[in-house]
């Protein structure tokens, strides 16, 4: 089983949470293990929770992280604890395993290299493949559910929310049609019905025409930005004082919930007469990073990916 995934920004994630021996991590989106690597080599006696819905991923760390794993080789050696769920239960899960506060938590949202590059996945549309999508295998909704069953309305919406496609009602309009003739099973019927949906003009740049939609339709898929809100709300609630949180997206949607998110909790509203402000109203965070680090030169062009990556970082005042 091959896993194949560059790190996008490796050391600013990590560095950024200044880790401390005998901490409690948070890894969110575990995937390849490359900031989990990275975070274990800088301290000891660390403890990390690493969280994934994809059980090829974690089959694969059990493999590669097994000397972190194996609590009997070394009582001075930092742990690593693999969580199977997404990480919107990360207070759910940490709290049935007694821990309420941790050092550091960070994220690596979007989806990893290896689900887009396994055709029988279902997330691309250069490979022919059943429509899939799922980030948790183990869950029901997929990606032919949505298109095969979901409404005209709700096809458009999630389109132009999650997509900015500015052609979602024709795309919308040509799958129920299609439907109504033969179920859409694959990626590469799904991706002819977006390009023939798509004006020819409109083709000429932008990249590949289905694109947009496929994003839109992974997102609801796999309710991720609900999921992204909720995790963060309670990734921050469990933060110790001094404690930081890095969060990297790769889209304008994610970045603008990190960032309205670490926003709300960094500012207050107190009447300007107010000479000192009670503790009650103090903000929970302090922003690290006013505006998000992005790929230095260097790594722009080693890992294609990087160029859409930003990371935001706050500290739990």
């Amino acid at each position: 089983m091959t896993f194949n995934h560059t790190t996008v920004l490796l050391h600013e994630t990590i560095d950024q949470l200044n880790p401390k021996n005998k901490g409690t991590y948070v890894d969110c989106t575990f995937g390849g293990g490359g900031h989990a690597n990275y975070l274990l080599s800088q301290i000891s006696e660390a403890t990390l929770y690493g969280f994934d819905q994809d059980l090829m991923a974690l089959e694969r760390a059990k493999q590669v992280y097994e000397n972190y794993l194996d609590p009997t080789t070394n009582s001075k050696k930092s742990q690593l604890h693999l969580v199977h769920s997404n990480f919107e239960n990360i207070k759910t899960q940490l709290n049935e395993r007694n821990i309420d506060q941790v050092d550091g938590i960070y994220y690596d949202l979007g989806v990893s290299s290896p689900q887009f590059d396994i055709p029988e996945r279902g997330f691309s549309y250069r490979y022919e493949a059943r429509l899939d999508m799922r980030m948790d295998q183990t869950q029901e909704l997929d990606a032919y559910q949505v298109v095969n069953s979901w409404r005209f309305q709700d096809l458009n919406r999630i389109l132009k929310r999650y997509g900015d496609e500015k052609f979602a009602k024709n795309i919308a309009r040509n799958i129920e049609k299609q439907r109504e003739i033969a179920p859409i099973e694959t990626t590469t019927q799904l991706s002819e019905i977006i390009k023939e949906s798509i004006p020819a003009f409109a083709r000429r740049h932008g990249g590949h025409p289905a694109k947009k939609s496929f994003q839109a339709i992974r997102i609801a898929v796999n309710h991720e930005l609900e999921a992204l809100e909720k995790s963060l709300e309670d990734a921050i609630s469990l933060l110790k004082p001094g404690g930081r949180i890095s969060v990297i997206s790769f889209h304008s949607l994610e970045d603008r919930i990190v960032k309205n998110i670490f926003k709300e909790h960094s500012e207050v509203d107190v009447p300007s007469n107010m000479p000192i402000i009670p503790d009650h109203l103090k903000p929970e965070l302090k922003l690290i990073t006013r505006k998000p680090i992005t790929a230095g030169e260097k790594e722009l062009q080693h890992n294609n990916r990087a160029h859409s990556a930003k990371l935001r970082v706050a500290e739990k005042m």
